[in-house]
């Protein structure tokens, strides 16, 4: 657990070589990176109190969802700026790479396992909605620790979260439409404004108001930590009766299963001959492809589908934080995927130096 935190020596080599100014953003940047480690903690502990005593957050209505995940949305946009976007028109084939695996490869998969364990009505609309939103910040922080790229991954997610205005509800209409019926008008206008509203203010505050940036940057991890957990605890809480029943526990391995696979398949798709990226590129890919935002599924689930289908986003938060994290701490300790057979079954006797 203690590999989540944060290598001295990157920092202590990047105080060297800054001045007072880019120091002060430094140490704002650990801060975050600090806080970003403690957040499965803060998931696991919300999980367990929502389950165990559901008054913790039983008071948590629907309508504070909403400013919540604006919260977090803000936390993002005061990080971004013109130059960022910028940057999507130099490095197109790695974000269109990013794009197919989140939008295409993704909602394919939530579809496939959903089916594949015969999910129920009550938690299936659920479960592929969370398989159709963008990507979470928090795989940032991950493709930090992976070694990966990190530029790549804070572009990757404000991206194809900005896209999510207008893909999330297409998918969800085309996807489960069927299922439950869904107004992909309504809840674009919701997206709209839980989301692009809040992430361009920060980008007009980061652009135009710097010394306000400066004043809101190390409070933000803290409110982003605050509004996660009261998104995940309150559809755990309220609908505690049906995780705990018989039909809620066989939710847990289809889950894992989602999660596990999406990190896969976003590994591999950017390995294929025809894109051939780079291993801190297939890394940052394959986090932003298992880590999605859950919260906005939450949110979204509970405007537009009912209380009992948020239960599947909120268990997505668990899963995705824990597996994401342990998955980029395996890179970031020098492991590589073609390691995973001696690692799992170590060779008896001596061993060979590379």
């Amino acid at each position: 657990m203690l590999s989540f935190g944060i290598n001295p020596n990157d920092i202590a080599h990047t105080g060297k070589n800054s001045n007072k100014d880019s120091s002060s953003s430094s140490s704002s940047s650990s801060l975050s990176h600090i806080l970003s480690a403690t957040l499965p903690f803060v998931v696991a502990a919300t999980a367990i109190a929502a389950l165990a005593q559901p008054s913790t957050f039983t008071w948590v209505s629907k309508e504070l969802y909403a400013p919540a995940l604006g919260g977090i949305m803000l936390s993002i946009g005061i990080r971004l700026s013109i130059d960022d976007f910028a940057l999507a028109f130099k490095r197109p084939l790695p974000l269109s790479v990013g794009f197919i695996a989140q939008y295409v490869l993704k909602p394919a998969l939530g579809v496939l396992i959903a089916g594949s364990f015969g999910m129920s009505r009550m938690f299936y609309a659920g479960f592929v909605l969370t398989s159709c939103v963008a990507g979470a910040q928090l795989s940032s922080y991950a493709s930090f620790l992976s070694k990966g790229d990190v530029a790549l991954s804070i572009l990757l997610t404000s991206s194809t979260t900005i896209a999510s205005v207008l893909v999330t509800p297409l998918l969800t209409g085309l996807l489960i439409g069927s299922v439950v019926p869904v107004d992909a008008v309504a809840m674009s206008k919701s997206i709209l404004q839980v989301v692009l509203v809040p992430v361009t203010l920060g980008l007009v505050l980061n652009t135009y108001a710097k010394p306000v940036v400066t004043v809101l940057e190390p409070v933000m991890p803290f409110v982003a930590m605050i509004c996660t957990s009261l998104c995940i605890g309150s559809p755990l809480a309220i609908n505690r009766n049906q995780i705990l029943s018989a039909e809620g526990l066989r939710l847990v391995l289809p889950i894992f299963m989602f999660h596990a696979v999406a990190f896969t398949v976003g590994y591999w798709v950017s390995k294929i001959p025809v894109f051939r990226q780079e291993e801190e590129v297939s890394r940052t890919i394959s986090l932003c492809t298992g880590m999605q935002s859950s919260t906005l599924a939450g949110l979204l689930a509970t405007q537009f589908l009912g209380s009992s289908q948020a239960v599947p986003p909120a268990c997505s938060v668990v899963a995705m934080a824990i597996m994401g994290l342990c998955l980029a701490s395996f890179w970031g300790s020098g492991y590589r995927i073609r390691d995973l057979p001696s690692l799992l079954m170590p060779e008896s006797g001596s061993t060979v130096k590379a």
